[in-house]
């Protein structure tokens, strides 16, 4: 008979939330659909920090609040494992590799005028990727799609966000449906009408340049790290109104190129932000913009941290949140099933996406694994060529 595990200590518990987010920050490519697939492997499947239910419950709920999904769902599993220090700990150990990264790429930018070549590294790296979501997804999916309507509502979460309907209202609106449906002996009487939400709409207040200020850079990306939804793949939307429209700071090709880093460095695509901090204020500008993107997410989590055992034991609460999560797998598919578009241009792509999920459904090879194979192959077929 084997004797019991040991004990971890709450120290051990810091130690493993501090080691796991910055391997995460180190190796996590791809996005936050990729993000979240690599979590569920990490705390779910191998090391059993929580079960599939909770993880399901957290992800709705870093889904349901503004800013850098992925971020906000590490910093949840921080609280989860370790405590309120494990709150600031696992966000911070998440974002800085790809921080100090976006920060060394934006300094080699200033100096030579362009951004590292990475095509090739791309080529192997996105089909494998696809891997790992379509993996998470069929994982979570079992789990959360449960009944019919369920499927339909996750169904219309994919058609509206590829028609382009604003992500919160998307989110909103699952959680109404699934909230009525599964109560609505208790309200004989709603009437549909209050199951439609209003889109959300930017105005832009100016066209003309305005005067850079460190202080006005942190405004800024506050507020966008605070009423962003849709996380690192409408980044570039919100981006473009405040800073190229708006404050006249940067051009088209610079946020562009913002966007690539932010794409080439593994961890949460909002340290696009110290790129550009650093471009329109050197150093004290990229740690402002760093700063003010994600200090909101912090903010939200720990505040709506301590209330979700409260939420699930309401049935209306918990119904909304269920809804919610089901919308948000439905967001996710619908951002694959475009990352998938981009991904698979040859055979070879296609090849290497389908033994990526081999690998991981068949033999549970790790992800950093294959991240690691299809960066090697991506790097190959650019040198061979």
């Amino acid at each position: 008979m084997q004797p019991p595990p040991a004990k971890v200590t709450h120290k051990g518990r810091l130690l493993e939330v501090a080691g796991l987010f910055l391997k995460l920050g180190l190796t996590a490519f791809g996005g936050p659909a990729a993000h979240f697939a690599m979590m569920h492997n990490e705390v779910v499947t191998r090391r059993k920090w929580i079960d599939e239910q909770r993880f399901l419950e957290l992800f709705g709920a870093a889904n349901l609040i503004p800013g850098p999904t992925s971020t906000e769902m590490v910093i949840y599993l921080g609280i989860q494992r370790a405590g309120w220090i494990g709150l600031p700990l696992g966000g911070i150990c998440f974002i800085m590799p790809a921080m100090l990264m976006s920060l060394a790429l934006a300094w080699a930018y200033v100096q030579y005028g362009t951004t590292p070549a990475a095509a090739g590294l791309f080529y192997g790296l996105k089909p494998v990727v696809i891997a790992i979501i379509v993996q998470a997804l069929w994982g979570l999916g079992r789990k959360a799609i449960t009944n019919l309507m369920a499927g339909a509502a996750g169904l219309a979460a994919v058609v509206l966000y590829l028609l382009g309907v604003n992500v919160l209202a998307i989110l909103l609106s699952g959680g109404l449906v699934i909230m009525v449906a599964k109560n609505i002996r208790r309200l004989p009487k709603i009437k549909a009408a209050g199951l439609f939400l209003p889109l959300a709409t930017g105005l832009s207040l100016s066209s003309a340049a305005v005067p850079f200020s460190l202080g006005l850079l942190f405004l800024t990306f506050l507020k966008i790290g605070a009423v962003l939804y849709g996380s690192g793949y409408v980044l570039l939307a919100f981006l473009r109104a405040d800073l190229v429209n708006n404050l006249g700071w940067l051009t088209d090709r610079q946020l562009i190129d913002a966007i690539a880093i932010g794409q080439i460095t593994p961890g949460p695509l909002f340290t696009s932000a110290t790129f550009i901090g650093y471009l329109v204020g050197g150093v004290p500008g990229a740690l402002l913009a760093t700063l003010g993107i994600f200090l909101p997410s912090f903010v939200f989590v720990a505040i709506s941290s301590p209330l979700l055992p409260r939420i699930r034991s309401s049935a209306w609460a918990s119904a909304f949140l269920d809804g919610v999560t089901v919308a948000s797998l439905g967001l996710m598919a619908g951002v694959t099933l475009q990352l998938g578009i981009a991904a698979f241009v040859d055979p070879l792509t296609v090849i290497v996406a389908l033994a990526g999920l081999f690998l991981l459904v068949r033999l549970h090879i790790n992800s950093t694994w294959l991240i690691a194979g299809g960066a090697l192959i991506g790097l190959a077929h650019t040198f061979i060529g």
